[in-house]
């Protein structure tokens, strides 16, 4: 029933993927925490989530250029293992389990309290009843999941928007006097008490894998989502602050359910009420779905028991590793989480700096094959900007908080040293950038290989035959300068070796084929090709000329030269060859990716994962 290489089912698009970002985000950052903020800093609470905003920014499109290179499951593991290796990996991913899971029982705890309101059952157990319906949904598949994320962010949108358009003509201004009491500094630090508003943005990249067309859909929705629940947390603070009295929203714990009432009486309280049970419920079930992914990828990786990477062949969804996360999360309801959610932004805050890091290592170790649909932009000045940024944030979570996460970077270490580094072993980015820096040889090329094969599942590429010939034929690397008849030779000794045909005929055919004009198509470019006696004959042979071939005295500096051979029968296919590799050469980073490609793979790779129309030729 289960098989660790069965595939998660592709069924997320844009607008669950926008659900899924959005109701993890909108839960007790905007329906709990706003009156415990306003305590600490005033009226000026709204700049502190705008700052926070911000940062999640900064961390946001690490994350998205990082997830639209790679995604897989388990988002912000996958990508720190491939950058920092296993022992990172495992770091990283046990601690954003942890960090995803407590949420999600924060969240639960939180609709169990509200819930309670109605119906009189203890909340712990109102959480307990609520774990075990979002375990079966997740469980039955993503889809069923992600449609409930759907309908209950879009009802909670709406109640949202409500709340603004009808907030706004109620607003006092003098409200919002003293603005700052506490001072600048105030709303900086305000703003990492308030980060875990945006925390649950982390948890998108964790479903990847299971989203259509990934490498385009993920950045763009989770743009989307921080975007529009940026404007939202803006504006609902700003009517909050400006209907609830001062003193009345330091204290409690339902600001926006009291700025309902101030709105609308008891019908914006009730409908406000509705609003935080739909988003706790979102943030549960969008943190089960995300969190489960990461023991998956875990499993996958043999850095934990391997049955946890394994997947239904009924739901094709992870079951034990959904299991295991419901039973995490079943266990501390029953606990005081105050310091426990605080560790676990801590765990979030990390997990952002973790991205800013990757991408400058994944950049820097220039790996032939890390090719993300998007690109974050101001590289690498943003990237150092987010780190800094954390940083500080971090220095305000408090020294229990840290100490917490170091508990758990210790237990993440033996689980490794353990049982994970007995049977994990990959290259990874570092070894690359290590590499670059000392000339030492520390790679293996499985890091290579992996990305090209996360790119063909990203595209959806179907191998045509021009793409089997290529896996297969030979590659030449000529260090020296030569000419085009020393190059001939070559072509004609190797492809002699390869099908049989005798070598001067090669070498003469090739000749004469020059001189009835020249089959330089650029001055990077060449595709020397002829036809031969025979049947059913054709290959190709490609060379890389580290410092060019002279063809004449035109194009004296070829560096990239194709020699297509066929018999008349194959004349269809030598024509559909020869338009494929005109269509790989014009891609715009041909030149660039061709001349830094490290090995003979590297080179292949170039030519298998270039942009080309593909056919279905046998």
């Amino acid at each position: 029933m289960y098989e660790i290489k069965t595939k998660l089912k592709k069924e997320i698009g844009l607008l669950d993927l926008f659900c899924i970002a959005s109701g993890a985000m909108i839960s007790s950052g905007i329906f709990v925490l706003p009156g415990l903020a306003f305590a600490l800093t005033g009226p000026s609470v709204f700049l502190s989530y705008m700052i926070a905003a911000v940062l999640a920014g900064l961390g946001m499109l690490s994350q998205a250029e990082l997830i639209s290179a790679m995604p897989k499951a388990g988002g912000t593991y996958f990508f720190v293992s491939r950058s920092f290796g296993p022992a990172m990996g495992t770091i990283n991913g046990i601690l954003t389990w942890f960090s995803l899971s407590l949420k999600s029982s924060f969240a639960l705890i939180g609709m169990g309290a509200f819930i309670s309101l109605i119906v009189p059952l203890n909340i712990s157990i109102i959480a307990l009843l609520l774990t075990i319906l979002f375990m079966i949904l997740n469980i039955l598949g993503v889809k069923e999941a992600s449609l409930l994320q759907v309908v209950s962010v879009i009802i909670l949108l709406m109640l949202m928007s409500f709340y603004v358009v009808k907030g706004i003509p109620e607003i006092k201004i003098s409200n919002f006097e003293p603005f700052a009491p506490g001072g600048l500094l105030k709303i900086v630090t305000t703003s990492g008490f308030v980060f875990v508003a945006f925390g649950g943005l982390i948890g998108v990249t964790s479903v990847a894998e299971e989203v259509k067309n990934a490498g385009k859909v993920v950045p763009v929705g989770m743009i989307l989502s921080l975007t529009v629940v940026s404007l939202l947390y803006f504006l609902i603070i700003l009517v909050t602050v400006g209907v609830v009295e001062p003193d009345k929203l330091a204290s409690t714990l339902t600001p926006i359910s009291d700025g309902g009432y101030a709105i609308s009486g008891k019908l914006g309280y009730i409908l406000m009420t509705s609003g935080a049970i739909l988003a706790f419920s979102s943030t549960s079930n969008a943190g089960i779905m995300a969190a489960s992914r990461l023991p998956l990828a875990l499993g996958r990786d043999f850095l934990v028991p391997e049955f946890l990477g394994k997947v239904s062949r009924r739901f094709k969804t992870p079951v034990y590793s959904i299991l295991i996360t419901g039973l995490f999360i079943i266990s501390v309801l029953f606990l005081k989480l105050e310091v426990l959610v605080k560790a676990a932004s801590t765990v979030i805050i990390f997990s952002n700096i973790f991205a800013s890091l990757s991408v400058i290592v994944m950049r820097e170790s220039k790996i032939q094959n890390y090719r993300p649909v998007f690109k974050s932009p101001l590289y690498p000045w943003l990237q150092l900007a987010g780190i800094v940024g954390f940083g500080f944030l971090l220095l305000e979570m408090g020294l229990e908080a840290i100490l917490i996460s170091a508990g758990l970077i210790f237990l993440s270490l033996l689980i490794y040293f353990t049982y994970g580094r007995l049977k994990a072993k990959r290259d990874y980015a570092l070894l690359y950038l290590i590499k670059r820096i000392t000339s030492k040889e520390l790679l293996t090329g499985d890091l290579e290989r992996e990305l090209k094969d996360i790119i063909q599942e990203r595209e959806n590429v179907k191998w045509d035959r021009f793409d089997r010939l290529i896996s297969l034929c030979e590659i030449l690397n000529i260090k020296e300068k030569i000419d085009v008849s020393e190059l001939f030779r070559i072509v004609s000794d190797k492809l002699h070796r390869r099908i049989g045909v005798e070598r001067d005929y090669i070498y003469q055919k090739l000749k004469e084929r020059e001189k009835v004009s020249s089959t330089v198509i650029n001055n990077f470019v060449a595709i020397p090709h002829i036809v031969v006696d025979g049947k059913k004959i054709f290959d190709i042979l490609v060379v890389r000329a580290e410092k060019g071939v002279v063809f004449s005295s035109k194009y004296s500096d070829v560096r990239a030269i194709f020699v297509l051979i066929g018999t008349m029968d194959e004349r269809n296919f030598h024509l559909k060859s020869l338009s494929s590799i005109v269509q790989i050469v014009y891609n715009p980073d041909f030149e660039k990716r061709w001349l830094e490609a490290r090995s003979i793979e590297n080179i292949r790779d170039v030519l298998l994962l270039s942009e080309r129309k593909r056919t279905d030729q046998n």
